[in-house]
């Protein structure tokens, strides 16, 4: 599987990161089946948040890492903290205290990337700058980054904190656009020409911030899966028309299209069906044109002024 390159330290990641939020449910034996199918398939990259299942997703991953034939050595492993109970927090204490927390729950000694969750108003970037510093120093966390902040959210806290913010984890898929329809929809008045983001996409390529595309197969937020979704037959045809051609499958083509993007991007698979993680992987081996790449944005519901 291809690489991305992550920050300064070029830390080569998989194209393709298992998204850990849904493995709560799942026994050991299942997930470790999983995880040892995404490393058979190139997988290296393995996200996860205190938040996923209560904390449950971090435990059962750490049983599943521990009983498997994976070595630590060979992967690299993210977790998200910073989302409260009902409220976001990211002091020093909560920072620490998640970290520490993420940490014994997946029997670790470090993470290879820590990202706060999402934005909290009342972030104090010298309070964050402080526990970034002490997790770096003691060993706990390699890299930092951050999940669903816009460039002026990373341009605070950068200013403060000593770390390069490596990464940005954001939705993006066909079905959610909104960072890329904005770019073309520049000088217009319509729905699509509003700037919900900031111009996240640009500010990641100029920053060197590798985009994190979470629920790649979303409509809406968690409404479902487009994939073979009949309320959807325009973009699920032109996905099984490029299947086709490429011999691949409609999981591949769907993370390809994200691929294709001039960018350091990774997609984040969220899924627990180990046969499913299989076809995902296969996206490195489908190389879209530029006129394919087109055909399914537009497929997918968008248009182009």
């Amino acid at each position: 599987m291809r690489q991305v390159s992550i920050g300064l330290d070029n830390i080569n990641a998989s194209e393709i990161a298992l998204g850990l939020m849904r493995i709560a449910d799942k026994t050991t034996d299942e997930t470790v089946k999983l995880l040892e199918t995404a490393v058979e398939h190139g997988v290296n990259f393995f996200d996860n948040a205190d938040i996923y299942g209560g904390g449950d997703s971090e435990r059962r991953f750490g049983d599943a890492l521990a009983a498997s034939t994976i070595n630590r050595d060979d992967i690299l492993i993210q977790t998200k903290v910073g989302i409260g109970k009902n409220e976001y927090d990211f002091s020093k204490q909560h920072i620490l205290e998640g970290l520490n927390g993420s940490l014994e729950r997946m029997g670790l000694d470090h993470v290879d990337f820590l990202l706060l969750h999402r934005p909290d108003a009342l972030m104090e970037p010298d309070e964050i700058a402080e526990a970034f510093f002490e997790l770096q120093k003691s060993g706990k966390v390699r890299e930092f980054g951050v999940s669903n902040f816009n460039p002026m959210q990373i341009e605070l806290l950068q200013q403060a904190v000593a770390q390069p913010l490596v990464i940005n984890q954001l939705q993006l898929g066909l079905m959610h656009t909104g960072m890329i329809d904005f770019g073309f929809h520049t000088n217009m008045t319509d729905p699509r020409s509003t700037n919900h983001d900031g111009g996240i996409y640009e500010y990641s390529r100029l920053n060197n911030m590798t985009i994190q595309a979470w629920s790649p197969y979303q409509y809406g937020f968690f409404e479902g899966v487009f994939i073979d979704n009949p309320k959807f037959p325009e973009v699920n045809a032109m996905l099984h028309k490029i299947a086709d051609k490429y011999h691949s499958n409609v999981n591949a083509v769907a993370a390809a299209w994200i691929l294709r993007l001039p960018t350091s991007v990774q997609v984040i698979a969220g899924t627990t069906n180990p046969e499913r993680l299989a076809q995902i992987c296969e996206a490195d081996q489908v190389q879209l044109t530029r006129s394919e790449w087109y055909d399914l944005y537009l497929a997918a519901g968008n248009d182009l002024p």
